[in-house]
């Protein structure tokens, strides 16, 4: 068997996004079905820095409305237009290629004579709809949200009174963090290179190659440790051992005993439960919680001891999301039993994902 069609499945199972258990309806998901991209501007995205630009500095900040295009291509292409390499294009997060998004891109303009044009800038569907500077070239993770405007089509199975308690349920109690399917790329083929490398029949070189792949591999581990957690204990129960993490932080801290404070703080959506990152070093998970994922790390066992042997660390993730500012809109055809278009709306923080929302809401 040649290593293309290598089957290492069963030492390496891929868990997929469409197996995972869901928070509002546990096992078959939610009623309806929906059409998803159908147009590019049926998927729109915003994206919003965690700082203002100063106006002033050495670095151009461009914020680009690209229609169908990739956010690595139109970086490599204002680097040619400028004259500089690839290294001096700053953007802060990868954005969908089919879809129409707005994102900023910083450019050095430091070691060049030449001020450039933008006026001469073009490229079919990209348009620049804001011009200014910067001391600082743009980092990756520097955004405080995405705001999403999302239209499904042609919806059948369910209702305006269905889709409204849904939204309202998301509202209240948020979603699971998944990391969604672009995350493990084409036919979840990050984690077939990812088992091939770890089990030593495939090597990666390049260095963004590897971090592509051990993220896909460490995001699938954290999936089914979340979606077992679901199906063990509901998605509104706090389970003894808990690691918590304060809402719009990093900060964590664990729970020795499940008070009426953390249990009304967790209601609010003041503070979230975590799920584990796997790497090296022990689980910070205590009692039922740490039997629950340590069960699955030992079923995973072959996923774990490869992220532990490429040196990640033990880390954790919210187990919730909540969406803000959550709305839907509903467009009837011409039968009240049809729905014609429904146009979702919310803004999400950094590192997670539209689809997660998405998923709970309708099947698309």
């Amino acid at each position: 068997m040649n290593e293309a069609n290598l089957d290492l499945s069963e030492f390496y199972p891929i868990i997929k996004v469409e197996d995972l258990v869901y928070a509002h309806s546990i096992q078959s998901g939610p009623q309806g079905h929906a059409k998803f991209k159908c147009d590019a501007s049926d998927f729109i995205v915003r994206e919003t820095l965690s700082f203002e630009p100063d106006g002033e500095g050495t670095h151009a900040y461009l914020y680009i409305e690209k229609t169908n295009t990739n956010t690595e291509w139109l970086a490599r292409q204002l680097a040619r237009f400028v004259g500089v390499e690839a290294k001096e294009i700053g953007y802060a997060g990868l954005k969908d290629r089919n879809a129409v998004t707005s994102q900023w891109f910083s450019i050095n303009l430091e070691i060049i004579d030449e001020q450039p044009n933008w006026d001469e800038f073009q490229l079919d569907g990209v348009k620049i709809l804001i011009k200014t500077r910067h001391k600082k070239k743009l980092k990756r993770g520097a955004i405080r949200y995405n705001t999403f405007e999302i239209i499904l089509r042609d919806i059948v199975d369910t209702s305006e009174d269905k889709l409204s308690r849904i939204i309202n349920k998301i509202q209240l109690s948020g979603v699971p963090n998944y990391f969604a399917q672009q995350r493990f790329g084409y036919d979840y083929n990050n984690l077939t290179r990812a088992a091939r490398w770890f089990n030593g029949t495939q090597k990666i070189k390049k260095r963004a190659d590897k971090s592509m792949v051990l993220s896909a591999a460490r995001s699938m581990v954290f999936n089914k440790m979340l979606s077992q957690r679901i199906q063990t204990t509901g998605w509104e129960q706090l389970i003894d051992g808990e690691i918590m993490m304060l809402s719009g932080t990093h900060s964590i801290f664990s729970v020795s005993e499940i008070t009426d404070e953390i249990t009304k703080r967790f209601q609010k959506g003041d503070i979230h439960p975590t799920t584990a990152l796997w790497g090296r070093g022990h689980l910070s998970s205590e009692k039922q919680l740490l039997l629950l994922e340590q069960n699955v790390a030992d079923n995973l066992s072959n996923w774990c001891y490869g992220l532990e042997k490429q040196g990640l660390k033990q880390e954790r993730r919210a187990a919730r999301l909540f969406p803000e500012n959550l709305s839907i809109k509903f467009e009837e055809g011409a039968s009240k039993q049809l729905l014609q278009k429904i146009t979702l709306t919310f803004s999400l923080p950094t590192g997670t994902y539209a689809t997660a929302v998405l998923r709970e809401i309708i099947q698309f």
